[in-house]
């Protein structure tokens, strides 16, 4: 007999502050941005929130565990790539002006790669702080995300351009247009079965794509629910936030998909990450974290 998953929703306090990314720390905690606020918040096992401020106008967004021991997060407001500590020490690299940064993932060589949405490029950071900037071969394509992929390389979506890239250590892009028009990819990230997988905010679907360029594409029950962000099942499959159907879902390696309503009407669900016990958390942009028990 099939289990039916559980949603239990935490308030975070400061509900206006706007929960957006999230990730598992190196100590276990979770750590998320609350992209209103300027601030960086750890939820410890006990529920117990703390919060460091980053800087007026940083706007951070995505936050991952980076090789160092400490996390590193993009501030999309300010151009810049901030570290804080477990901690919360903080400091930051700056980026090139109007860089615009969003997705930020550690890449197959160790360094910190993020996606320049107002600045068509994908760069690298070191945990040293030497940055490199990559033009991508595309006008106004808005770079979103981006994942580490199983070939040594870095794969990425372009939301205005419908289309994943790929990067190269050295610099080098391809580029795979996607079947539907108006798609507007935004999550990524690298599937337990050697493909990435990513959403299409725009058309209500899901995409796959093998690192040979084979490319599959998934239609969402409810077309209108606004799939934005995306992380691996370590079981199979993925689990994913539907920002306007309010909803968490999971699509299984063969494309199946189901959808889990979350308590609180029009949530604004966005990041999510996968506890060391197999249970989803996920950002929920009013002001709270959504746990689901699969």
């Amino acid at each position: 007999m099939t289990t039916e998953p559980k949603i239990r929703e935490v308030p975070l306090t400061g509900a206006g502050a706007g929960p957006y990314g999230i990730t598992v720390g190196p100590d276990g905690a979770l750590w998320l941005t609350l992209v209103h606020a300027g601030e960086i918040a750890r939820v410890g096992a006990d529920g117990e929130a703390r919060t460091w401020p980053v800087a007026a106008g940083s706007r951070p967004l995505i936050i991952t565990s980076g090789p160092d021991g400490a996390l590193w997060f993009t501030r999309s407001g300010d151009d810049r790539i901030g570290r804080i500590t477990t901690d919360g020490e903080q400091s930051a690299v700056a980026l090139p002006p109007g860089t615009g940064p969003c997705g930020i993932a550690v890449g197959p060589d160790g360094a910190l790669w993020y996606a320049g949405m107002s600045s068509d490029t994908v760069g690298r950071v070191t945990t040293g702080g030497q940055v490199t900037s990559f033009p991508l071969p595309v006008s106004g394509g808005f770079a979103s995300m981006v994942a580490a992929g199983p070939d040594e390389a870095v794969w990425f979506t372009l939301n205005q351009a419908d289309a994943v890239g790929r990067i190269d250590p050295d610099g080098a892009v391809s580029l795979h247009p996607l079947p539907t028009r108006e798609a507007a990819p935004v999550g990524i990230t690298a599937g337990v079965d050697g493909a990435l997988w990513f959403v299409e905010i725009g058309a209500g679907q899901l995409g796959r794509i093998t690192p040979d360029g084979r490319l599959d594409e998934y239609p969402l029950p409810d077309r209108a629910a606004r799939p934005h962000a995306i992380v691996a099942d370590p079981a199979g499959g993925c689990w994913y936030t539907e920002w306007a159907g309010n909803r968490i879902g999971h699509v299984a390696p063969d494309g199946a998909i189901t959808t889990h309503d979350l308590p609180t009407p029009a949530s604004e669900p966005h990041g999510l990450t996968i506890a060391p016990d197999a249970t989803v958390w996920a950002a929920l942009e009013v002001g709270a974290l959504a746990h689901l028990t699969p």
